[in-house]
């Protein structure tokens, strides 16, 4: 069986508040192993479950704050941005037989540990097909389409509660508890580190290949807390205005969707002013 790993960094063990994940940061460098930790438990784990390959995929930021030269040795990974799905990353290759999001978090404008959808503010909320959609979700929607079942999420309590919603069947593991946007009740590493281990290696029962979904259109909408954040995102082609900061557009395939998902966040962060957002 082949794995993908996409490593997020906000729902990581230790993480808590900005600096911890903004790279080139004192806090950033100390939680980098700490992240780097977590990965290597999720490797570890599947490699006990029986795992042939194990693919990492790094899905934070700059996509470059895991320590290659800490990384299992049995794995690879995928390092650096500007990769055609982003945050999933290899599983377009066909032969992924599960998915594990680890470090993941709640979506934008619900309650979890540093929660937001892939902008770390001035997304208030994402909905497809007029459900909530978190990054979760959204990335979940992709790897269905290429017939691979996520097997494991990782990260605070909210992170893992919204997982129950968009992969039921996958096992958990809650590193942390919620307790405001910027603070939780964190579990020490090596306690995470025997969690998430144990967990990977159940979550192998859960691996194999299915059917990808027939075809399918989604219907995504995005709201934001600027008005000209909405003027920018409709400058790509198929998006237009709901509402004075909420836009929307339509996908034929989940691949769709999360590109131009991508290309909407990408123009609403080069709209955004320094003071007033």
């Amino acid at each position: 069986m082949k794995y993908l790993v996409s490593a997020d960094m906000e729902g990581a063990t230790g993480v808590t508040w900005p600096a911890d994940v903004e790279p080139g940061t004192a806090a950033w460098q100390r939680c980098r192993p700490m992240f780097t930790s977590d990965v290597n438990a999720a490797i570890a784990g599947l490699f006990d479950g029986g795992a042939r390959e194990v693919l990492v995929n790094e899905a934070h930021a700059t996509m470059r704050n895991l320590l290659l030269e800490e990384l299992d040795h049995r794995a690879e990974m995928i390092t650096g941005r500007h990769k055609a799905l982003t945050m999933v990353e290899g599983v377009q290759q066909g032969d992924i037989d599960g998915v594990v999001f680890l470090g993941y978090h709640a979506g934008a404008g619900t309650e979890g540990v540093l929660a937001h959808t892939y902008l770390a503010n001035s997304i208030t909320g994402v909905w497809v097909d007029d459900r909530p959609a978190s990054e979760g979700y959204l990335n979940s929607l992709v790897t269905a389409e290429y017939g691979a079942p996520v097997v494991l999420v990782t990260g605070d309590d909210q992170a893992c509660a919204d997982a129950a919603s968009y992969a039921p069947q996958a096992q958990t593991v809650a590193v942390k508890d919620y307790v405001s946007r910027y603070a939780a009740r964190c579990r020490p590493l090596a306690r995470t580190f025997a969690d998430i281990r144990s967990a990977a290696k159940a979550a192998t029962a859960l691996a194999g290949r299915h059917d990808p979904p027939g075809p399918r259109r989604f219907r995504v909408e995005v709201e934001v807390d600027a008005t000209q954040l909405a003027d920018f995102a409709c400058m790509v082609p198929t998006v237009g205005r709901t509402g004075p900061r909420r836009v929307g557009y339509e996908a034929t395939s989940a691949y769709e969707m999360i590109r131009c998902f991508k290309a909407v966040t990408t123009l609403i962060s080069n709209a955004i002013e320094q003071d007033y957002g």
